[in-house]
């Protein structure tokens, strides 16, 4: 067997692990953006317990949060349940319950750098374009959110990778079902565990290397980009 010739099992597990991600991706980082700007622009009450919720699946070992999202998000769990007999929605077992699972494990790396990002932006510039007439919508979304684009752009990239690389929540959460929830760290893992799978873990090593490689040059090509337009606009 050809070294890069990929089994139809790891084409599986990298079609699955991209959509996965691309699915955590398009459903956590809107959330990020709005936590983050709350977070930098406004002071509330339990505004450091917020802060420290968003931060808590950095430092929880992550068989600790796929548990709880088990319990939660289960078929016998109260928001599984739910969703499940209103909606039709089952996580457990499934492959949105590996993207819900990727989506909670990379929202803090999400947040950190656009929070960031919204720091750095002048508040002045905002009221100065409401001054004018603008709505407070409207002055964001012309104003503030373009010139965070650029950490927008690197927590969307961090959080990508993360949702690529996922492991223990998913594991815990989903389980290791081959042509649902099997992505290419639950592939890699199982080639581990199988006698003469060393061949297939090291090519699994990496396709998963050149996916995030390739993501990390294509990120820093378009914060360059975003950074000229944004300085040229400043000029």
């Amino acid at each position: 067997m050809d070294f890069f010739d990929l089994q139809p099992a790891e084409w599986q597990a990298l079609l699955l692990t991209l959509r996965v991600a691309a699915a955590a991706l398009a459903v956590a980082l809107p959330i990020a953006v709005l936590t983050a700007f709350l977070l930098a622009r406004y002071r509330f009450p339990g505004h450091g317990i917020v802060n420290a919720l968003v931060h808590l699946p950095l430092v929880l070992p992550p068989v600790v949060t796929g548990y709880v999202l088990l319990l939660t998000f289960g078929r016998k769990g109260p928001v599984g349940a739910f969703l499940d007999d209103v909606f039709g929605i089952s996580f457990a077992f499934n492959w949105t319950g590996a993207a819900l699972a990727a989506g909670v494990m990379s929202f803090p790396l999400m947040v950190r750098p656009i929070r960031l990002s919204f720091e750095a932006v002048n508040p002045k510039l905002e009221e100065a374009a409401k001054s004018l007439g603008a709505h407070r919508i409207v002055a964001f979304l012309t104003v503030t959110l373009p010139l965070a684009l650029p950490g927008i752009l690197g927590g969307a990239i961090l959080g990508f990778a993360k949702a690529m690389g996922e492991f223990g929540a998913t594991i815990t959460f989903v389980s290791n079902i081959p042509g649902e929830t099997r992505t290419l760290a639950l592939a890699l893992y199982t080639a581990t565990q199988t006698p003469s799978g060393d061949l297939a873990a090291f090519r699994l090593t990496l396709i998963a290397a050149f996916v995030a490689f390739a993501a990390l040059i294509a990120s820093e090509i378009l914060a360059r980009r975003l950074r000229s337009r944004i300085g040229g606009g400043n000029a």
